[in-house]
């Protein structure tokens, strides 16, 4: 039985590497409670209030304390070394002077390292500044050589050692400063805190600047100077607090400050690392300085839970800020996450309205009840999710990826879309295909699913047809349970075949398509003279059946279905052409039906609406053979499928001799086909007959 620990005080408490599958931790405190590698799956976590305990908040605040007071310190200090390099005074004019250029190189590469840092980011301005101060410094050197000879080695040094330090310095304040007020932020009880706490730092890093100030003025040193310390550590000081702010705002050109001042924030916080949280809910929860890193959260709900921004993502779906706020809200409207790996995300009735997933791992998503009108799921990785009563009415499902697994139940959609839209084709392939007609409740569930849910049986190198149709006739037998049942045969390229059979949904797959290739290759080899004798013995389907791949390989645009075909969702190659028909498992009585021009909808029962001189040719044709059968019957034995079969031959031979009665027998099959001759025949070799009669229809 699960565990209840719902309004509990767990604080600090260990679960690591528990079974909790199922425990009930709602409305329960977990600051700080370790569940590293716990069995979560469907554990209720709705409403509890997760992250740090409040001495450690208060702790790393006080952390963050000091790391301001260290930026400040850090400022002022660069910011009077650029003043003493610039006002240096000395009896040897070219010290002074390479000190003054030394000075001004630091603010030449600070305004660089500002400028590129607000226009491109961290890691770019930091590029950029080695790369001014290399030039700078050859710059210098070639200067330095020219004018003082073989003493430039030693001051080229100390200027090279003299801007290094002031850099260093200065960029170490303003990630201090920036972490700081970032940290500072995430880690405090609430915003008004960590106002204040901002306030307080930056006005102590500012009294550091005029103490600095002051004491140069005391030690005589120019009043300008004073000026010059405080802009620099001032413009320092605003720098920082610049980054911070972006990086709160989630500005992806300043993430590094933003996931250093989080790792330190979720120190000793709530941890979910390495354990599995499929199927869990945390609606409402607070999760502030929580770590999910490598945790799984397989449809994991977070809907309307707080403070999801100052989680520990590590590499989940969380780490994208769009993402996160989709499922706290439930709203994406317009949202574009294309090629974005969001397996097993949880958008349960959210809104997804005009969203574009194009070439996104959608695997195992919870897409329950959502709204996903118009959304664009091309090339889309849909195994397992869960579609259950969500809407899909306009969505664009070309080369969506859904397997067996995808469920559809109760999906509401009045049509789909094969293609994306063109400006030439604004409605592309869409199904139904009259734009007047819409998928009745339910029926799209039933149009998408016998696609995918069938036994493909792929057929690349000389096709045998005969021992395709023994084959699978050996195959049904010898799997009943598996309930195999022909739904298509296709055509694909010039010579191969594609033969799709309905199978149970237990059916092993992998275990019939094995055993059907290895029975397929073995009848292939199979003498002429022996394979004739196993055809015998199969009698009537085998002959069918092959008839039709025959068909299959000589028109490309037969289609043979037996249940609800409810259209093509597989994208259809250059070579392959499809027929849609509905047929119900019809029994048609009244000729074929063109599939090259025909699209039949619902056609049951027997068709029988012959002319009068339909029926009396069929009456005929029907006379004469079974006058022949009857003749034959008395030479030759009917008892097994061999002697059926030796009866139909002979039967053939004598049709063929007689012209007038081959005529009667061709007329008849183009009128009704073998089912209509079948129901005027009673003798025991008909079925084989009519199987070998079939290919005449076509005849000229």
């Amino acid at each position: 039985m699960p565990q209840d620990f719902s309004g509990q005080n767990l604080r600090g408490r260990s679960f690591r590497g528990q079974n909790l599958a199922g425990a009930n931790f709602s409305y329960a405190d977990i600051r700080g409670a370790d569940f590293t590698g716990a069995n979560l799956r469907r554990a209720n976590f709705s409403h509890a209030t997760a992250g740090l305990q409040k001495r450690w908040a208060t702790l790393l605040v006080l952390f963050s304390w000091m790391l301001l007071g260290l930026s400040g310190f850090l400022s002022v200090f660069a910011a009077t070394l650029v003043a003493f390099l610039i006002f240096f005074r000395t009896n040897n004019y070219q010290q002074q002077i390479t000190y003054q250029i030394a000075g001004l190189t630091i603010i030449v590469v600070l305004v660089i390292l500002f400028f590129v840092t607000i226009r491109q980011g961290i890691q770019a301005s930091l590029g950029s500044v080695a790369v001014t101060f290399a030039v700078t410094f050859a710059g210098v050197g070639a200067v330095a050589v020219a004018v003082a000879g073989v003493g430039a080695v030693n001051v080229l040094l100390g200027f090279a050692i003299a801007v290094a330090i002031v850099i260093v310095i200065v960029v170490a304040g303003v990630f201090a400063f920036a972490i700081a007020v970032a940290f500072v932020v995430i880690v405090a009880f609430s915003r008004a805190v960590a106002f204040v706490v901002v306030v307080v730092a930056f006005t102590f890093a500012f009294t550091r600047v005029v103490a600095g100030a002051v004491a140069i003025i005391v030690t005589g040193v120019y009043v300008i100077a004073v000026a010059v310390i405080g802009v620099i550590a001032g413009a320092v000081l605003l720098f920082s607090s610049y980054i911070s702010w972006q990086a709160l705002k989630e500005n992806e050109k300043y993430a590094l400050i933003r996931n250093i001042a989080i790792a330190f924030a979720a120190f000793k916080g709530t941890s979910f690392r390495f354990s599995d949280l499929t199927d869990a809910e945390l609606t409402g929860a607070s999760l502030k300085s929580t770590d999910f890193r490598k945790a799984v959260l397989t449809r994991t709900c977070f809907n309307k839970t707080k403070k999801l921004d100052y989680v520990r993502s590590g590499a989940t779906y969380l780490h994208k800020a769009k993402v996160r706020s989709l499922l706290v809200t439930g709203q994406g409207q317009d949202k574009n996450f294309d090629r974005e790996n969001l397996r097993g995300v949880n958008f349960q009735r959210a809104n997804l309205v005009d969203v574009s997933f194009i070439g996104t791992d959608l695997s195992e998503a919870n897409l329950q009840d959502a709204d996903l009108s118009r959304v664009k799921l091309v090339q889309t990785q849909l195994g397992g999710t869960d579609f259950t009563g969500a809407t899909l009415t306009g969505a664009y499902i070309q080369d969506w990826g859904i397997t067996t697994n995808t469920k559809f139940d109760g999906v509401r959609c009045e049509y789909v879309y094969m293609r994306l839209p063109t400006k030439e084709n604004p409605d592309p392939l869409r199904k139904p295909d009259n734009h007047k007609e819409v998928f009745a409740e339910g029926e799209f569930g039933d149009f998408i699913q016998p696609i995918f849910d069938t036994l493909d049986l792929y057929h690349n190198q000389g096709v045998d047809p005969r021992a395709i149709a023994v084959a699978f006739k050996e195959l049904a037998e010898n799997n009943p349970n598996a309930e195999l049942e022909i739904v298509a045969i296709e055509r694909r390229g010039e010579d191969k075949i594609l033969l799709r059979a309905k199978t149970t949904n237990t059916a092993n797959k992998s275990e019939l398509s094995k055993e059907y290739f290895i029975n397929y290759n073995q009848l292939k080899a199979l003498a002429e003279k022996d394979f004739q004798a196993l055809i015998a013995q199969k009698e009537y389907q085998i002959i069918r059946l092959e008839n039709m791949i025959m068909t299959a390989l000589e028109r490309p645009s037969f289609y043979a279905e037996n249940y609800h075909n409810q259209g093509d969702t597989v994208m259809p190659e250059s070579s392959k052409r499809v027929v849609n028909n509905y047929l119900q498992q019809a029994q048609i009585a009244g000729g074929l039906v063109n599939a090259e021009t025909v699209t039949a909808n619902q056609i049951g029962g027997n068709i029988t609406n012959y002319t009068p001189e339909q029926r009396q040719n069929l009456a005929e044709a029907a006379a004469d053979i079974q006058q022949l059968l009857n003749q034959l019957g008395q030479a030759y034995p009917t008892n097994t499928p061999l002697e059926k079969q030796i009866v139909v031959t002979e039967a053939l031979k004598e049709i063929e001799r007689n012209p007038t009665l081959k005529a009667r027998v061709i007329g008849a099959l183009k009128a009704g086909g073998t089912e209509a001759l079948k129901e005027l025949l009673d003798h025991p070799a008909v079925n084989v007959l009519l199987a070998a009669l079939e290919g005449w229809q076509d005849a000229e």
